[in-house]
């Protein structure tokens, strides 16, 4: 375990949920992808009970899971729901390969957001690797519009280090959200280029078709 797990682990966390983390997932999870094997409700269970039946139900399961996605510790797809089943579902490890000496002082102060706030860049930067995203550079509205966000939940208070994590996964999720009309792809991510023209196939057949009339008109 590093130091950042420790870290997000020592927070207000059931002790089942740090057991289900530690014993039951973590094992489970890819050395550098972080993504677990397929979770398998019947042996969680019988991981977290050993020699008693505490835990019986899948949807007790699904409540350690949410603590431990609510601490950063479990990142869900953007399409699932943590009000179902996870059963036979992968779930991503974000902090398993998090190496850097500095981040648990990241996570010792807690605070709301702020106006002012702007992402830890090295953080930021480990973390969009991490999650696999492609083109890191991100618009002032992009930053305005996760703060505005958070500005309107002042009750919710996370350290620096969260907070940056949950705006890179804001930003992940708006690389692979459906819907959105991209310029081109790259691996499984939509990626807007950089400054340019890139005419699309529409374009070009409208150019071709009136320089073939302006040509019989012409001649």
């Amino acid at each position: 375990m590093n130091n950042t797990e420790q870290s997000a682990l020592t927070q207000e966390i059931s002790n089942d949920a740090r057991v289900l983390y530690l014993l039951g997932l973590r094992p489970l999870a890819d050395k550098k992808s972080g993504v677990t094997a397929p979770l398998n409700y019947k042996q969680l269970i019988a991981m977290l009970n050993g020699g008693s039946k505490k835990f019986t139900l899948g949807r007790q399961i699904n409540a350690l899971i949410k603590e431990l996605v609510k601490y950063q510790l479990i990142e869900i797809s953007a399409d699932a729901s943590l009000d179902k089943s996870f059963n036979g579902q992968q779930v991503t490890l974000p902090l398993l390969n998090v190496k850097t000496d500095d981040y648990p002082s990241l996570h010792m102060k807690w605070s709301a957001m702020t106006t002012d706030w702007t992402p830890h860049q090295t953080v930021f930067e480990d973390l969009a690797a991490l999650v696999g995203i492609i083109d890191k550079d991100y618009s002032e509205t992009e930053l305005g519009e996760f703060i505005a966000y958070w500005m309107g939940r002042p009750e919710m208070q996370f350290s620096q280090f969260q907070w940056t994590q949950k705006f890179v996964f804001q930003l992940k999720q708006r690389r692979v959200a459906s819907g959105v009309k991209p310029k081109y792809k790259v691996g499984n991510q939509w990626v807007t280029p950089k400054a340019g023209v890139e005419a699309d196939e529409n374009a070009k057949q409208l150019v071709a078709k009136y320089s073939k009339k302006q040509n019989s008109i012409n001649k």
